[in-house]
């Protein structure tokens, strides 16, 4: 992966015209390729468990929409962050969980009917959340150097086509064609994982020169966010009293963000918007992985 990211630097170098391409047309369509796979995953079923299992859905959806921005916020303003980058780690923090949480809490033995819901569902939410939660950001840190003055319809629309459209787009193959989902999910997961490699190597490589100046305060940071909603969305479950495996559910939902969606809105604003987000790519995995391995052992008893 840092090979891809030095390659990718040096592309990038070569002008605004490779930046354009990268951040308005190879991100986003990189992260419709991921929610399309999500959509193979899914079925109406999955929304309706809101309804026959409403606890633990309302707990999990409570921490991702108002814990993990809230954790944003004040870690944004603990490390003092330059305003671009905290707007960055509120967006992240807003961001919906990934397709890769339900694949870690499966492997876990977590509640994996638990995880695919709360992604679906906060996949749907995003189009409301993510924007308010920029805007709140922007306002908030009084990040108004950005390159781009960020509309709240216009984001409302780049979210809705990056993650609804291409979601119910999954979904609906595998309705009309079950068969063919079964026999090729699995190799459209692994092409959707490389893009989302890509997704952050290019995120990086834009900006390749001021991560790299910037990397220890933004990895202190992002490091911090990612264990402490995990910690404590964790112990919120459990002290809801939901059992070992929907808590391992939550905290895994909100340890693995879906990265691509705040890197492709934040490239939307400013390419430094979307390093905190490449930034967290890079180790969320190792932490999240480490985690599941415990629970794995814990939810076998």
């Amino acid at each position: 992966m840092t090979q891809s990211i030095c390659v990718a630097a040096r592309a990038c170098d070569r002008g605004p015209l490779t930046r354009d391409l990268i951040t308005l047309a190879l991100l986003p369509l990189a992260l419709a390729c991921i929610m399309v796979t999500l959509g193979f995953s899914l079925t109406v079923a999955d929304f309706r468990r809101v309804l026959t299992a409403p606890r633990g859905v309302a707990i999990g959806l409570a921490n991702l929409v108002l814990l993990a921005p809230a954790l944003a916020f004040a870690i944004a303003e603990l490390f003092d962050l330059e305003p671009a980058f905290a707007v960055g780690l509120v967006l992240l923090g807003a961001a919906p969980g990934g397709t890769l949480a339900n694949l870690l809490t499966h492997l876990a033995r977590g509640d994996t009917a638990l995880s695919i819901t709360m992604t679906a569902v906060s996949s749907l939410m995003a189009v409301i959340t993510v924007p308010v939660y920029l805007t709140l950001a922007i306002d908030h840190f009084g990040a108004r150097g950005l390159d781009n003055d960020p509309q709240m319809l216009v984001i409302v629309a780049r979210v809705f086509a990056v993650t609804v459209i291409p979601l119910a787009l999954g979904m609906e193959t595998r309705r009309r064609a079950p068969r063919w989902v079964a026999a090729h999910e699995r190799r459209a997961k692994r092409v959707a994982f490389g893009a989302f490699v890509l997704v952050v190597a290019g995120a990086v490589a834009v900006e390749f020169q001021e991560t790299l100046e910037h990397l220890g305060e933004l990895a202190a940071a992002s490091i911090t966010l990612n264990l402490t909603a995990m910690a404590l969305s964790f112990a919120i479950a459990r002290g809801a009293r939901l059992g070992d495996r929907a808590a391992t559910a939550i905290a895994l939902e909100l340890g693995v963000h879906n990265a691509a969606l705040a890197i492709a809105v934040g490239s939307s604003v400013d390419t430094a918007v979307t390093i905190p987000a490449a930034v967290y790519s890079s180790f969320m995995f190792l932490s999240a992985g480490l985690f599941a391995r415990v629970m794995y052992r814990r939810n076998a008893a």
